[in-house]
Order: C-alpha cells, then sequence, then structure tokens
C-alpha cells in the first residue's frame, strides 16, 4: 500500500478536519506516493525513534503529536532536533503521519479511551464543539461516573493502579465523594471552569500550575497526572484499530517513548 493510502484511513477514522486550527495534522513528511514497508507507531517523532524507523525497516511513522509544530524557517543539520529528524527521515524516505487534536477533539479519541483505561462509565464529552458542520459531533474532554463512590484517598489510589503511575499531584482534599469525573488527556488546565460547571467532584488532566489548584473554590478535586502518563496508552489504540483494518499489515509500537520528564 502506498503512503496516501494508509493516511486515507487515518483520515477516515480521526479526520483532519476536527483538528484545532492551530494544529499541524496529517502528513507532515514524506511522498504519498511510497510504498510502506513496515509502521511505527509513536507518541513523539524524535531522533532516537527515527533511527529506530531505519533501524526495523519502518518507513511510515505515524505519531500523536506532529514532529513540525511551529513554523521553521530553516532546516539545517545543526538547527535542533526537529530539523535533524526530518533530514534524516528525508534522507531515509521515511514519511511521517501526525494525529494530534483530532484524537483530542474526537468523542471516542484520547480522552475518551483515558476515562475508559479508569474505569468510567456512562461517557460524554466535556466541551462539545458548536460547529455544526462537521457529521462527528466533536469536542474535548469526557465526563463520566465511577462504578462505586469513592473517598479521595481511595480515588486515588484507583487512578495510580489503572494507569501503573507512581505519582500524581491533586488540590487540597476536601473530604468529598468522587463519583462524577472529568478527563482532559494532555494539558487540560483550560477545562476547568466547564469541570466545575459539569458539577464533578474530581477533574483528572495535566499541566496544571500552581494558582490552577485555587480554581476549584473548594467545589472539586483537581489531579495532575502527567502529561505524558495521560497520552501514552494512545499507541496502543493506534495499533489495535491498524491492526483491524490493515491484518496483513507490520505495526511497532516505539521503543523509545520514554517520559521526558524525570523523578529523583
Amino acid at each position: 500500500m502506498k503512503v496516501s493510502e494508509i493516511s486515507e484511513i487515518l483520515n477516515d477514522w480521526m479526520p483532519t478536519s476536527i483538528a484545532e486550527d492551530f494544529d499541524n495534522v496529517g502528513l507532515i513528511v514524506g511522498n504519498p506516493e511510497s510504498l510502506v514497508t513496515n509502521i511505527l507507531i509513536t507518541l513523539d517523532t524524535t531522533s532516537e525513534v527515527i533511527d529506530e524507523a531505519i533501524k526495523k525497516d519502518c518507513n511510515l511513522i505515524i505519531s500523536y503529536h506532529p514532529i513540525i509544530f511551529n513554523g521553521l524557517k530553516k532546516i539545517t543539520s545543526d538547527s535542533g532536533y526537529v530539523q535533524k529528524s526530518i533530514i534524516n527521515a528525508v534522507k531515509n524516505n521515511i514519511s511521517i503521519y501526525a494525529i494530534h487534536t483530532s484524537l483530542d477533539n474526537h468523542p471516542e479519541g484520547i480522552s475518551y479511551f483515558l476515562a475508559k483505561k479508569i474505569g468510567l462509565k456512562d461517557l460524554s464529552t466535556l466541551i462539545p464543539k458548536k460547529d455544526g458542520l462537521n457529521i462527528i459531533k466533536t469536542g474535548m474532554g469526557i465526563l463520566g461516573k465511577l462504578d462505586q463512590p469513592k473517598d479521595e484517598n481511595s480515588f486515588f489510589d484507583l487512578i495510580k493502579d489503572k494507569l501503573n503511575i507512581k505519582y500524581l499531584r491533586h488540590s487540597k482534599k476536601i473530604n468529598k465523594t468522587i463519583s462524577k469525573v472529568s478527563v482532559v488527556a494532555g494539558s487540560g488546565s483550560f477545562a476547568i471552569k466547564n469541570s466545575l460547571d459539569s458539577e464533578v467532584d474530581a477533574f483528572i488532566t495535566s499541566d496544571l500550575k500552581y494558582h490552577n489548584f485555587f480554581e476549584t473554590d473548594n467545589k472539586a478535586i483537581l489531579v495532575d497526572i502527567g502529561h505524558y502518563e495521560s497520552e501514552n496508552h494512545i499507541k496502543l489504540i493506534i495499533k489495535e484499530f491498524l491492526n483491524k483494518k490493515l491484518p496483513n499489515f507490520t505495526f511497532l509500537l516505539s521503543e523509545n517513548n520514554n517520559n521526558p520528564v524525570k523523578y529523583y
């Protein structure tokens, strides 16, 4: 199959048309007419991931985050890891496709799968899009409920267990029983007000700043699980989808997707 044919399959699943205007999704690097050998699925397209693709004879990388996000004024080998990676990809006929906010805005996208992983039920969109032009009812974030209400400590333990994480940050405990929960994978401070307006007991996201933790006004618990931790599951979702669509293809999960944030 050609790169363009697999791009079409991905676009039918998570349309580029529903991505945010600021984003850069779809085929970002490569030749649409190239025949695909093997496919590497990654969260971020780093220099190490490009090297891994070369080593494993993968000439198509499907990435959650786009390798080119802001405009580039030059592409030289001494410019930075993005430029070096692009040069290396082009030299080795490797195409790069990014999904990012197409997955964020899809009703069964990255936040939906994170909510399911945690065990939430009765899922709905937290911030529906008002644009009526899209066939899909798009929006950011997910609302859901726990099977059984939990106290705050049990809720924190549930998150750590389901997501296999050792640490999380949270706002002060307010002796609240947790039942209704909102989820935004990735950076989600923009959705604090929407979560409070939806009368949630807890909001799970990442990249919260110091002052964000005051914004709940004792109405809910904020839980910051980490950016990488909130998105890492999506590689398996992409692979599962493509395995069903293209059962005769080889799909590999990148071994070089490591959390850039380290803990001591």
